[in-house]
């Protein structure tokens, strides 16, 4: 009793212009994407075998808004109540490998950088979730980029963590080599966001000439003065030039 424009209209059924609708998930592993009440909203697909792309997610629909949804947003909630730490991973695996090792509060965006939509979501958790993230330049970007959505919505009630898994590993694989011990090490390992902030402004940026320390100096003032709420931001202020005159 499923019409063709109502499975178009889910996102299941992709226009082309060739011919009928085609499948969006053809000959794809499913995971369901739920919303935070746990209700389906729409699902991803990973290529059974070679392919491009690897992982395909629904489209927006009057459902599904990506930038809002987070992966495991349900089953975290749960794990939050439970006292777990919410943990913010990079994909369908990591979450699923993350869930059975025991860590309940973990949770993924949608093939996409963090947005200031899910970061709330978050913070409706915990007032200091951690973000996860490689321990290559990548990861480094990520956590940069991550940082700088975060300053604006930060306050005395709620911060970040950020943690980095060791080069060339994910979760997964670093819970079948080591346990869930071994995450639990990079949980512990997760440093807040006023510790994190200065390497990530600093990082590759030179300090030989004045003119660049200067650089620098500004940049790091640009991030604090981002932060609305004014005592917080006092306080990263001088943090981060205790910082800067230490280097």
């Amino acid at each position: 009793g499923i019409t063709p424009d109502q499975l178009l209209e889910a996102g299941l059924l992709r226009e082309r212009e060739d011919g009928p609708p085609t499948e969006l998930f053809f000959n794809r592993v499913m995971f369901p994407i739920r919303d935070r009440r746990g209700r389906m909203i729409s699902f991803g697909g990973r290529i059974l075998g070679d392919g491009v792309p690897k992982y395909v997610n629904g489209p927006e629909t009057v459902l599904f808004k990506k930038r809002t949804s987070l992966y495991g947003l349900d089953l975290a909630k749960e794990g939050a109540f439970r006292g777990g730490a919410v943990v913010a991973v990079e994909g369908y695996m990591d979450v699923i490998a993350l869930h059975q090792a025991g860590f309940g509060g973990a949770v993924a965006p949608l093939g996409t950088a963090l947005t200031t939509e899910q970061m709330e979501e978050l913070w409706r958790l915990t007032p200091e979730p951690v973000l996860c993230f490689d321990g290559d330049a990548a990861g480094a970007r990520a956590a940069a980029r991550a940082a700088e959505a975060a300053l604006p919505l930060m306050s005395p009630e709620r911060s970040l963590k950020l943690a980095t898994l060791p080069p060339g590993e994910d979760p997964d694989t670093l819970i079948v080599k080591g346990g869930p011990g071994a995450f639990q090490a990079v949980l512990d390992g997760a440093r807040g966001l006023g510790d994190a902030l200065f390497g990530l402004i600093a990082e590759g940026r030179p300090m030989a000439t004045p003119e660049q320390r200067a650089a620098l100096r500004n940049r790091l003032m640009e991030a604090a003065d981002a932060i609305k709420d004014r005592s917080l931001a006092g306080e990263y202020r001088r943090l981060l030039l205790d910082r800067f005159f230490q280097a």
